[in-house]
């Protein structure tokens, strides 16, 4: 495998701060806590809304300690890191808890943030009056497709970005707590593509966004299948589409989900693919008139979003502790993409383009 002198995954730059870990289900399982063994990064307490599940995620990688509550591991002096995988409605009691400890650092939270934008930015001036790291987990920006292109990009290969799109076609597991909520596809799927795109290329000017209802999704929401339309400043346009059903899932029905996304520049073009829905790692090929002669260049790795991104998002966090600088994901950064987020249920309801410059996050 060639990485072609690009950077698909994170030096680990500190991992000397104990970490806490809320919550036991897949993603803390799955993700977290085997991107957290990989790197090396201590775990020294675990709890969750049962204290029977936490048992059995602590039994498997080997977490010494298991609190009854979460407030409790909150609580424990022992812990200088809390890593939140909680519902949205139930996240910002716990973070409010853990600003208050002396002995916590720094917080890292699960998207959305909270079930309101109004919500996210008390959260962060919370944060702020504490002078307590509070980071949000995007972690699609740690995939090794999104990095490369980011390096690509910020050298130039593709000169001024004329056009971007993800195209997603793949079922995506809804987690239980969603049936509660109304809100489905763009709070919680394409949060990851419209986060992606301003990590890309900036905050945009605009967006426009277009749903229906999900065939697949027994209970009720706004929003199942998601087109959104997306202008910048230097009037790059970006489509993010979030097809949901993606076809029959039945026995003997072959399906063929899969994401592709590819960006078009004055210069040159990059491609490539998302490998999560099939388990695979995510692929990137360019051609620049400026650095490939017009060739088709294929940098590789072995690594995956799921779990490798989330050594970097819990690096990043550390990192920032080490050094007294700015995590690469704080929450700041986060309302603002919690602020398009909202722009987009907004152009739902009312059926037309809403600018940002409409959706205050003061």
């Amino acid at each position: 495998m060639s990485s072609k002198g690009f950077e698909p995954d994170v030096k680990v730059r500190a991992k000397d701060y104990r970490i806490g870990c809320v919550g036991a289900g897949m993603i803390m399982a799955e993700c977290h806590l085997a991107a957290y063994a990989q790197a090396g990064f201590p775990v020294v307490a675990i709890a969750s809304r049962t204290k029977a599940s936490a048992e059995k995620v602590a039994q498997r990688w080997s977490i010494p300690t298991v609190h009854d509550t979460p407030e409790q591991l909150i609580e424990d002096a022992n812990v200088e890191i809390i890593d939140l995988a909680f519902p949205p409605d139930q996240q910002p009691a716990l973070i409010r808890h853990a600003l208050k400890q002396k002995h916590i650092k720094a917080i890292l939270a699960q998207k959305p943030l909270a079930l309101s934008l109004e919500d996210a930015i008390e959260l962060r001036d919370e944060a702020a009056r504490a002078g307590k790291i509070l980071s949000v987990n995007q972690n699609m920006r740690y995939d090794q497709s999104m990095r490369v292109l980011k390096q690509i990009i910020d050298s130039g290969a593709l000169g001024d970005i004329v056009f971007a799109q993800i195209d997603m076609h793949a079922i995506p597991h809804w987690q239980g707590f969603l049936e509660d909520y109304d809100r489905l596809t763009l709070a919680n799927m394409s949060v990851h593509h419209l986060d992606v795109l301003r990590f890309l290329f900036g905050d945009p000017e605009e967006i426009t966004t277009l749903t229906r209802k999900d065939p697949r999704t027994t209970f009720d929401h706004s929003d199942g299948i998601t087109v959104s339309t997306l202008r910048f400043p230097s009037g790059a346009l970006a489509v993010s589409l979030e097809d949901v059903w993606s076809g029959p899932r039945q026995e003997g029905y072959k399906d063929d989900q899969h994401i592709n996304w590819r960006v078009d520049g004055t210069k040159g073009v990059a491609k490539g693919t998302i490998g999560w829905p099939t388990g695979s790692a995510s692929t990137l090929t360019y051609a620049s008139t400026e650095t490939t002669g017009g060739e088709w260049v294929t940098p590789s790795w072995e690594t995956m979003w799921f779990p490798h991104a989330f050594i970097g998002v819990m690096e990043q966090l550390q990192h920032a502790l080490k050094t007294g600088t700015p995590p690469a994901l704080c929450v700041a950064d986060n309302v603002k993409t919690m602020a398009l987020i909202e722009a987009g249920y907004r152009s739902i309801e009312t059926g037309r383009t809403v600018r940002l410059s409409e959706i205050s996050n003061n």
